[in-house]
């Protein structure tokens, strides 16, 4: 199969599932709003070695939003539901309460159950705190230097998928990366997804396991341009010289597959990208086998 004449491998990207919260942070103004977001998602690239993989997923204008202010969505996700419930806390307790002007509301449609962030959070008011209704949602105030920091009661969290996935390989490593901005800028017009990574981009590709005993993930010599011709099984074709990994996680499988066609259409579209590719362990450990042809 070729996209735009690109070949798309018949392979698939094997993903994982995870549990998410969606919480909506608004601000003052966009720019206050996103600083928190930005705060509030930081070493969240990869369960690998992260507390959680976390990111933005959308901005939400003011006529939308519980309070009147412009906001954006951020997502919050790790496999463990108890350590999901710690990572939110703690996000939004110190990042978020700390952060100029902001207040944070439950963004989860359909939650499975829900977080007693707030209710948990409100004591921080030592017995100031006040609760409010504002647009049916049950609120707390807690009162701080500069206002008061509103947050909603419980923030909810439901079954998502992680790891979606796929490869750009290019003739060049500028054609590879030019292609990898264009598809996340592709994937941000898609609701209910994040790209963790920096940027949303993956420079560091793994594999499970390491010559070293100490290590559960280590890089993917196969797909290491550098090693190509040093590697004995390297999977990089001879005219490849450029490889970044997009990685998506999602709320529902279908947002995830939505994020990834159309971030491979975007990157096909880069003169220079040779062939979209994904990862996977063989199907042996994800539960989710998202197959590469039946995106399109």
């Amino acid at each position: 199969m070729e996209i735009n004449g690109v070949e798309i491998e018949d392979t698939f990207a094997e993903a994982f599932g995870i549990q998410v919260s969606r919480i909506l942070v608004t601000a003052a103004t966009e720019k206050l709003a996103k600083i928190a977001a930005t705060e509030a998602t930081g070493y969240g690239t990869s369960v690998i070695g992260c507390p959680a993989e976390a990111g933005i997923d959308c901005y939400v204008p003011p006529e939308e939003t519980p309070d009147g202010r412009p906001g954006y969505i951020i997502m919050i996700c790790n496999m463990n539901k108890k350590k999901l419930d710690h990572e939110v806390m703690e996000r939004v307790g110190m990042c978020l309460l700390t952060a100029a002007t902001t207040a944070a509301f439950d963004a989860m449609e359909d939650a499975d159950e829900k977080l007693t962030t707030g209710k948990k959070l409100k004591f921080f008011g030592d017995g100031f705190e006040k609760k409010l209704e504002i647009a049916g949602r049950t609120i707390f105030s807690i009162p701080i230097m500069s206002g008061d920091f509103l947050v909603e009661g419980e923030l909810g969290i439901k079954a998502g998928v992680a790891g979606g996935n796929f490869f750009i390989l290019g003739d060049s490593p500028s054609s590879a990366l030019i292609a990898a901005e264009v598809a996340v800028d592709a994937i941000n017009a898609v609701e209910n997804v994040i790209t963790p990574f920096p940027g949303g981009i993956v420079a560091s590709g793994s594999k499970v396991g390491s010559k070293y005993k100490f290590l559960n993930a280590s890089t993917n010599e196969k797909m290491a341009i550098t090693l190509k011709d040093e590697v004995e099984d390297s999977e990089i074709p001879a005219d490849v010289n450029g490889i970044y990994e997009i990685v998506i996680d999602g709320a529902t499988e279908e947002a995830v597959k939505e994020a990834m066609k159309v971030g491979i259409e975007a990157a096909t579209k880069v003169p220079g990208v040779l062939k979209i590719s994904a990862g996977n362990f063989g199907g042996n450990l994800g539960a989710y086998n998202i197959k590469l042809h039946e995106l399109f």
